[in-house]
This record gives C-alpha cells, sequence and structure tokens, in this order.
C-alpha cells in the first residue's frame, strides 16, 4: 500500500472525528453510546486538534515544498499508537460506565488507529527499502 494513500485515510479519519467532537452532537453522543461530557469542553479541544493534525496529513500529501511541510508518516503512526493505547488503557480499566455497543465501538476505533499504524509503519518500512 502507498503511504500517500495511508495518509489520505489517516486525515480522512482525522478530520472526521474531528468535525463530530467539535460539533459534539448529544443525539449522536447518546446513540453511539460514548461517554457524555458536559461541558463539552475538553471534547471540542480534542476535536480541533484532531481536525488539525488530518490538515497537517493533507498537507504532506498534497503540498510538495521543501519549506512547507505537513506531518509525515512517523507522525502519524505515534500519534495513533498514542491515541489508540489510552483509549485501549480506558477500555481495559474498566472505570467507564459504557452501553454494549458504545464498548464496541470504542474497541473498534482501537483497532482502527493501531491496525492503522502497523499498515502505515509496513508501508515506511517498504519505502525506505526501495529507496536504498
Amino acid at each position: 500500500m502507498k503511504s500517500t494513500f495511508l495518509l489520505k485515510v489517516d486525515a480522512a479519519i482525522n478530520l472526521i472525528l474531528g468535525v463530530l467532537l467539535m460539533a459534539f452532537p448529544e443525539g449522536l453522543v447518546k446513540a453511539l453510546g460514548i461517554p457524555m461530557e458536559v461541558p463539552a469542553f475538553y471534547a471540542t479541544i480534542l476535536g480541533g486538534v484532531l481536525f488539525g493534525i488530518g490538515l497537517a496529513l493533507l498537507i504532506e500529501c498534497y503540498v510538495k515544498s521543501s519549506r512547507f511541510s505537513g506531518l509525515g508518516l512517523g507522525g502519524a503512526i505515534a500519534i495513533n499508537l498514542c491515541g489508540g493505547g489510552v483509549l485501549a488503557i480506558w477500555l481495559i480499566g474498566d472505570t467507564l460506565s459504557l452501553p454494549l455497543h458504545g464498548q464496541i465501538l470504542l474497541w473498534c476505533l482501537v483497532l482502527l488507529l493501531i491496525g492503522l499504524s502497523l499498515l502505515e509503519g509496513i508501508a515506511h518500512l517498504r519505502n525506505e527499502t526501495t529507496d536504498e
């Protein structure tokens, strides 16, 4: 898989999650069964950060300038592993009172983040071996 394709997928995921967290639609949050925080200050801040990461990934994909770059594959891997790892720790700790469908959704997100990191790492290693 090409690393630019993975960066675009990663960017799309970050942009979508960012917009959802910034909007923080109460009905969607309840329907998904994820924790509801009131006020939604931290969730909206996180949404802004994720949206910014998504934009940085798109810049990395589309802006080919030596003076201006976005976030490379290594940064995307680190962000996804950290986010997925922290979420997994919360879920393993079992301190969240979530309905089953909320737990399933969040575990799917953990798998998505860690799986995407693995694919990005493999793509990066393949690019390194072809560059040599």
